[in-house]
């Protein structure tokens, strides 16, 4: 990469100018990402409130499904306020949710009951799987308040084991059994709470009846009418039916005055305490990097205001990033917005089968570490102060590697049932998070694993030693239903896993050939010549069949090849750029890159890149395969994670062969983030799994946001603020042209060092700990030696 700036750089070194770096205020990302039509909470250990298609948010609580881990429970409790006469509770108060706001750290909703009595809830989650609805109620009427405050919930007795339900004044325990997908099953105990006055913990088991979080049907009214109970009535003709639980605590709110009360629940899942697998030697990661530690719960105050635990939590996590502020202010939401969604979707390490620290896909049953978005979140994470999770989310898939050398396509927390296969781009992943996070044990302890799974490919996946790899059904690459896999197999698009084609993918062959490039890298690096002339030479011969076999000089452009005849397929898909993001291309592949993905009637859409190209018999913007709506269709919308693919691509392009492609990839950064915005409303960021490329509409029908699924992040630093490491102490600072009028980004941790970037109109200034390196003008690229 260093030899792509030769003869046009400027040199400089930290040892030779020196100024103080100017301070300037950063937004606070809480007030940042605050908004009215969002809901998702966590605290970046597994457990999540983010139901895909809520019922029930205008009802206080959490009654919608919350995840544990990979998997559901739903509902969790609701709030209700009875009017209390002495010790009797009396009819509940109606309640209208007037407005409700979101920030990462909480849900604030405001309410109005009766006859002067106004409500403010807090919802928020703490880590050690506390759901906290923490109020204020403020009466102004004439007359005090006594009221009966109840945390309440209605649970399918099937999963519930009903000796373990325990009762006491302010309490109600349980433990159910949740399940997953793949008949896997968590044991995970349940306490409902009414902290401070409690009086009431009770739980009677009723048959079936309607769930809805409505109070008068449940049990309560009736069984609570000469006064509340600390009983538990789990009997009967048989165990079958519904459970209502129930807790309580009393309240006065004074006239012209008002009053704090606390509802709160625990889910603790049983992992057995530990992971479920060996370490990596020398991996040098934590177990927890929560800031809490793997399962252990913070001490609650209840002498703190509202919502303040998950936001004092919240505001140190962002304090430890690196800050950006832009004049493109779409970059600048997103940017933390982005860090909020890598926290939502964290997971502490110590759990189960998460040995590590490390970040999920997504939410709901993409609540789980997935190989094929590992690279992504690897290259993302990378930037934080601490390697640890970065690195765990490598680590976690290679602790559970296949005793054939092959890996998990999931890590499920509590077992490897049904877990699939995707490839992914492992070495470029780790050598991403090196060369920002140095660690020559951390090389040695993934070598070994990534070497049994580069043999794995060779023997399962090159056997016919073509040197390119199969795909062999249409999943493993995470791009399915795609006319790329009917040129082999016309059955290709079998809704079963495993239907038998055999496709050389361009993807699964250019993952391989990094993977055999970065293991001769780090086998260089640790003195082990021969692994590194090995794989050096396996690296050659992918390359040769790259160069030889995929590429087609009269079409310009890349491609599948069928193994039976060796032949390109010459379908047009996004995938087919991918060999640009590596050091295969020379000066006579870039009109192709040009030709293909700058036309309007091929990939340059409203919104790039579409996953297939516009000239596809089988195209569809609209998530359509073969006339019907899909969940996950290839052959059309456009991904995230491709688009992370593609800009890799036409970026690396601009930089080695011709920097006329500068202007088109930052054009296409500037309208990939614009797209994950609804209707381009700069308070409405989201991420998605696809979106249309001629409307930007994202796919809200599958009810996925914040699906981590891309690198965007990464994208800002090495292209809006340009700065690229080079491989050692060296890096470069050559911001693509965005025409910003400004921009800063401060605090960037690079091997021990922080570094903070300037833009000021076409002015560029970088910083070093707090020192001047030097200035320049965007275009120039400077090479900074620390």
């Amino acid at each position: 990469m260093a030899s792509s700036y030769a003869g046009r750089v400027r040199v400089n070194r930290v040892v030779c100018v020196y100024a103080d770096i100017p301070d300037s205020p950063m937004a606070d990302p809480l007030n940042l990402l605050e908004r009215g039509d969002k809901h998702y909470l966590g605290s970046g250990d597994g457990i999540i409130f983010a139901p895909r298609f809520p019922r029930w948010l205008r009802h206080p609580g959490f009654w919608d499904e919350c995840d544990v881990h990979h998997y559901q429970i739903a509902p969790l409790f609701t709030v209700v306020f009875l009017d209390s006469q002495s010790s009797r509770p009396g009819r509940a108060l109606p309640c209208r949710q007037l407005r409700r706001r979101w920030t990462p750290a909480e849900l604030v909703s405001s309410y109005e009951f009766e006859k002067g009595l106004t409500g403010i809830e807090h919802r928020s989650l703490l880590p050690g799987g506390h759901f906290l609805s923490e109020w204020t109620l403020a009466n102004s009427g004439d007359e005090a308040w006594n009221l009966l405050a109840v945390a309440w919930t209605v649970l399918d007795a099937d999963g519930i084991d009903l000796s373990t339900v325990r009762t006491a004044p302010g309490s109600s325990r349980l433990r159910t059994a949740l399940r997953d997908r793949h008949d896997g099953t968590l044991h995970v105990d349940v306490t409902l709470e009414a902290p401070g006055r409690g009086l009431a913990g009770a739980a009677f088991l009723s048959e079936g009846a309607c769930r809805d979080p409505i109070w008068e049907l449940t049990p309560f009214p009736e069984k609570w009418r000469h006064g509340t109970l600390v009983d538990v009535r789990v009997g009967g003709v048989s165990p079958t039916g519904l459970l209502y639980v129930a807790v309580a605590s009393h309240l006065e709110v004074p006239p012209l005055g008002e009053s704090p009360v606390t509802l709160r629940a625990r889910l603790e899942p049983d992992l057995l305490g530990g992971p479920r697998s060996g370490r990596l030697p020398g991996l040098g990661v934590e177990g927890s990097a929560s800031g809490t530690g793997a399962r252990r719960a913070p001490r609650l105050s209840e002498e703190a205001p509202p919502g303040a635990m998950s936001r004092a939590r919240w505001s140190a996590y962002f304090a430890t990033l690196p800050e950006l502020s832009c004049s493109d202010p779409f970059f600048e939401r997103y940017w933390y917005y982005r860090w909020y969604g890598l926290r939502l979707c964290g997971h502490d390490g110590g759990v189960g089968n998460h040995v590590y620290p490390g970040c999920c896909e997504g939410t709901g049953y993409f609540h789980v570490p997935i190989s094929y978005s590992a690279q992504c979140h690897a290259r993302e994470l990378r930037w934080l102060p601490d390697p640890d999770r970065a690195r765990g989310v490598i680590g976690n898939f290679l602790a559970h590697q296949k005793e054939g050398g092959g890996l998990h396509g999931r890590i499920y927390v509590n077992h490897l049932e049904g877990t699939d296969f995707y490839f992914a781009d492992w070495g470029a992943a780790v050598l991403a998070v090196d060369e920002v996070h140095p660690d020559r044990s951390f090389l040695g302890a993934v070598h070994q694993p990534l070497t049994r799974y580069a043999e794995w490919l060779d023997r399962m996946r090159d056997a016919d030693r073509t040197g390119l790899y199969d795909v062999v059904d249409h999943f493993e690459t995470g791009q399915e239903y795609m006319s790329r896999y009917l040129a082999v197999n016309p059955r290709a698009d079998s809704e079963t896993w495993g239907e038998g084609i055999r496709l050389k993918g361009i993807d699964a062959t250019v993952y391989a050939y990094r993977l055999q490039r970065a293991l001769a890298e780090i086998g260089g690096r640790l003195g082990d010549e021969g692994a590194a002339k090995r794989w050096a030479a396996a690296a050659d011969r992918t390359a040769t069949a790259i160069l030889d076999l995929m590429w087609d000089a009269n079409t310009g452009m890349f491609s599948d090849v069928d193994p039976r005849s060796l032949k390109r397929t010459g379908v047009k898909a996004a995938v087919c750029f991918y060999p640009y993001f590596t050091d295969l291309v020379r000066s006579q592949h870039i009109d192709g890159l040009r030709r293909h993905l700058l036309s309007p009637q091929e990939f340059w859409t409203p919104y790039p890149v579409p996953s297939t190209s516009l000239e596809d018999p089988y195209f569809s913007p609209d998530a359509e395969w073969k006339g019907k709506r899909l969940n996950c269709p290839w052959n059309g919308r456009v991904w995230p994670m491709t688009n992370s693919h593609v800009i890799e691509a036409i970026g690396r392009a601009a930089i080695d062969h011709d920097a006329t492609l500068r202007q088109p990839a930052a054009y296409l950064i500037r309208r990939f983030v614009r797209m994950m915005f609804h209707d381009a409303d700069l308070d409405r960021p989201n991420c998605y799994e696809h979106y249309n490329p001629e409307t930007g509409r994202p796919s809200i029908y599958r009810g996925f946001d914040d699906y981590q699924h891309s690198w965007v992040n990464d994208l800002i630093v090495r292209y809006v603020a340009g700065f690229r490491p080079l491989g050692g102490d060296s890096f470069v600072v050559d911001p693509f042209p965005f025409e910003l009028e400004s921009l800063r980004l401060a605090r960037l941790h690079f091997r021990g060092r922080l570094v903070d970037i300037e833009i000021a109109r076409e002015r560029v200034t970088v910083h070093v700990n707090g020192r001047l390196v030097s200035t320049s003008t965007v275009g120039e690229t400077m090479l900074v030696e620390v």
